[in-house]
């Protein structure tokens, strides 16, 4: 069976966006693919070492989150990135192979440099360990050694500069070892924010997987409608509804968007309703996750025991490419 690795950020509760664009696909493929999936809490320290004192808290809901969502720990391995150190080193030895211009013109590591620049404090300044970043982040794909790597259109990039370690690392050390990882793109759905852009934790405009039916109701009768309706009997026009009809369209049936779409053209639906109703979905659709993500807040200690055997699991395995490394590299 092949191989698969993907990871995110420590950021503690996590939102629809990642259920929708990651989690659920992730689901999936577990049944189709070894899988390893990690929580990336020093890819969190990059951006936020001075705000660290709930980086464990946050571990631990990234996880709960995944659990309620499905990811099985009896079919996947679910680890944390630190408590696997021979990351760390794979990291130094691919370090040493990378061009400084490959690390440079990675888009994603331009992104997170250009806004901290626009940031006051400390967290202005481009550290060391986030120009690395690209570097890591392939020494987390190599580490287990993956065929394949679960990402959206917009992450094609991450993938072919591990590549180009892999390839560069076999051609230096006249070796196969290493695959070459393939993305594998997902037809994921992705979701906006209630105010339309991009959901986000810091936008405060997300949905979180573990909101209480009260709290998502409440959120989803802030998202933007059509903004041409003023009355309730106004003709309305979907397609420029910019979020809650988008929302109909992810998680409604087809018979139930049809009537949404007809009734809002004709002026039968007013955006409150239409509202109140997307919320009652929602929330039924939820239900079964909530349910088990209540289970986990209420059994850390399952947390933690998932996360230490998964973690020692992964170790195993990781201890098996080092010590292949360090041999094909020639260490003492």
């Amino acid at each position: 069976m092949q191989r698969i690795v993907s990871g995110m950020r420590s950021t503690g509760k996590l939102h629809f966006g990642h259920y929708l664009g990651v989690i659920q696909n992730w689901v999936k493929l577990q049944h189709e693919y070894e899988s390893y999936f990690f929580v990336a809490d020093w890819h969190a320290l990059t951006t936020k070492y001075d705000k660290t004192e709930t980086l464990k808290q946050d571990v631990k809901d990234v996880v709960a989150d995944w659990l309620a969502c499905g990811i099985d720990p009896e079919v996947s391995t679910i680890y944390v990135q630190s408590l696997v150190p021979e990351i760390a080193e794979l990291n130094v030895y691919l370090s040493m192979v990378t061009p400084q211009n490959w690390v440079e013109r990675d888009p994603t590591l331009k992104d997170m440099a250009k806004i901290l620049r626009t940031k006051e404090g400390t967290n202005s300044q481009i550290s060391y360990g986030l120009m690395g970043y690209p570097v890591l982040m392939s020494a987390d794909i190599m580490m287990f050694n993956a065929h394949a790597v679960p990402v959206g259109n917009d992450q094609v990039a991450h993938i072919e500069i591990t590549r180009d370690i892999a390839r560069r690392f076999n051609n230096i050390y006249k070796t196969d070892f290493f695959n070459e990882p393939k993305p594998l793109l997902n037809d994921c759905s992705l979701i906006c924010g209630l105010d339309g852009n991009k959901m986000g934790k810091s936008f405060q405009n997300d949905i979180k997987i573990s909101d209480t039916e009260e709290v998502t109701a409440k959120k989803i009768m802030t998202a933007i409608t059509d903004r041409s309706r003023l009355r309730r009997d106004d003709l309305g026009h979907p397609e420029q509804c910019e979020v809650a009809f988008k929302y109909w369209k992810i998680f409604g049936d087809e018979n139930q968007v049809e009537t949404v779409r007809c009734e809002c053209e004709k002026g039968k639906r007013g955006c409150a309703d239409c509202k109140r109703q997307l919320g009652a979905l929602i929330n039924e659709k939820f239900a079964p996750i909530r349910e088990k993500r209540k289970y986990y807040d209420e059994h850390p200690e399952e947390v933690e025991r998932i996360i230490k055997e998964g973690s020692e699991k992964a170790r195993i395995e990781a201890r098996k490419t080092i010590e292949k490394v360090r041999e094909i590299i020639g260490m003492y």
